[in-house]
């Protein structure tokens, strides 16, 4: 998709591409062929720039046919940030990073006030966390006891301008959530067992909401692409992407 539009990202979708897997084939309780189900399981992929990762996990649980995959980046086609409407399975558009929590905020209180049990998942990416809009979102899931509010941080210690840390530093990170209230777990990000068996003991407290640190990579998986800033914003030629495939598949 990256390829084929001359489009960005690829690097961020990459990182997270293991924790979507996980969370659509093995723990969200969607209906591919009843997408619009009101109890249905909530997912906000808040960092919206890694949307082919979200376009690629709903096409290959059935929500789309993947040939519509194709027109990434093309005129008519999919946007280049996660866009609602435009197909099956996307609840929201993001994109304007911060955001994300506070709309899943927003969906788990009200499953509180009418009494409903779905769940509502924010994937999120670290560079984000540098938004005062995470932290007031932060302080308002665990005033309103929403154990039903799972945030997963894509921690793959960079973003679009250099390393994270470097920029504004976020440590002691899994404190500061602590503090704020969460119930917090650290897990390898690219560990589908590891991140299967967290997922699977949500909530991890009774009235508290859950943080995930899930340590990653950027890139994962393509040697030139690990952990290389430039990989936010470039994207691969035909050469490029034929080793892309072939690392990939091996």
């Amino acid at each position: 998709m990256v390829s084929s539009g001359q489009s960005s990202h690829v690097g961020t979708a990459l990182s997270c591409a293991d924790i979507l897997t996980v969370l659509y084939f093995s723990i969200l309780n969607i209906d591919p062929k009843n997408p619009a189900d009101p109890d249905r399981d909530r997912f906000i992929l808040s960092k919206g720039h890694g949307c082919t990762a979200q376009y690629a996990t709903l096409a290959e649980r059935g929500f789309f046919n993947p040939k519509i995959l194709e027109t990434y980046y093309q005129n008519g086609g999919l946007l280049g940030h996660a866009t609602c409407k435009m197909v099956p399975g996307m609840e929201v558009s993001t994109g304007s990073l911060g955001h994300g929590l506070g709309l899943g905020v927003g969906m788990a209180y009200a499953a509180h006030l009418d009494a409903k049990k779905y769940r509502v998942f924010v994937v999120m990416g670290d560079g984000e966390c540098n938004e005062g809009s995470v932290w007031e979102a932060a302080l308002a899931a665990p005033q309103w006891g929403l154990d039903n509010l799972v945030a997963i941080i894509d921690y793959n210690q960079l973003q679009g301008c250099g390393k994270t840390q470097e920029i504004l530093n976020l440590e002691p990170f899994k404190a500061k959530w602590e503090s704020f209230r969460w119930a917090v777990k650290e897990v390898d990000g690219h560990d589908t067992d590891a991140l299967l068996k967290v997922f699977q003991k949500l909530p991890f407290e009774i009235g508290k909401p859950s943080l995930v640190i899930a340590h990653t990579t950027k890139g994962k998986g393509i040697s030139f692409m690990e952990n290389r800033v430039e990989w936010h914003y470039k994207s691969p030629n035909f050469e490029q992407q034929t080793q892309a495939l072939k690392e990939l598949s091996s």
